[in-house]
């Protein structure tokens, strides 16, 4: 587990709970708390270990839905199953201060994709339980996550109509050759 006190780990590194409030509120953060704001959501969040080659999300899974987690600490390689593929195919591998699940957050639809851990991986998760609590509790602070992840799910709709551009350029640009070919 992550710890969450507040100080240094043994090796010098930050906390979980120090690192967590850095990576909400850096300059790069989902969602640009101040560090009070920052250290309030922490509250609502738990630590989580994965050990490397743990799926810990799994494409279509639609009873494991309500979490997502912030990447603290590894590497998360998300996949995907392709129609007509036997074997699921890598479309990202996310770090330090990535976002894995939040669509879960919002919504109880079937999980998108699945998530393993590249390496030992550690994470602070925020549960939808959670984050309906932290709306009851701090209503600003919560509409403030709600926002911060809604642009995160955004920019991902973006990078994949952007991908979905390129295929199917790349795949009339095949079917040109194939029509050659057959002539």
């Amino acid at each position: 587990m992550v710890d969450q006190d507040s100080g240094l780990g043994s090796d010098g590194s930050l906390s979980g709970s120090d690192l967590t409030i850095q990576l909400l509120t850096g300059s790069s953060a989902f969602a640009q708390f101040s560090r009070n704001e920052a250290a309030v959501v922490v509250g609502f969040m738990k630590p989580a270990r994965f050990e490397a080659g743990t799926c810990f999300i799994t494409e279509g899974d639609v009873t494991d839905t309500g979490f997502m987690a912030l990447v603290l600490q590894g590497e998360v390689i998300v996949e995907n199953l392709i129609v007509s593929r036997t074997a699921p195919i890598t479309t990202a591998v996310l770090g330090l201060g990535c976002l894995v699940g939040e669509i879960g957050l919002i919504d109880e639809g079937p999980r998108s994709a699945s998530c393993i851990a590249g390496t030992d991986l550690y994470c602070a998760v925020l549960t939808r339980e959670a984050f309906y609590s932290l709306i009851v509790k701090e209503p600003a602070l919560g509409a403030k996550l709600m926002l911060g992840v809604s642009v995160r799910i955004a920019e991902r709709a973006r990078e994949t109509a952007r991908k979905l551009k390129i295929y199917a350029k790349l795949c009339q640009a095949m079917q040109a050759e194939i029509n050659v070919l057959l002539r």
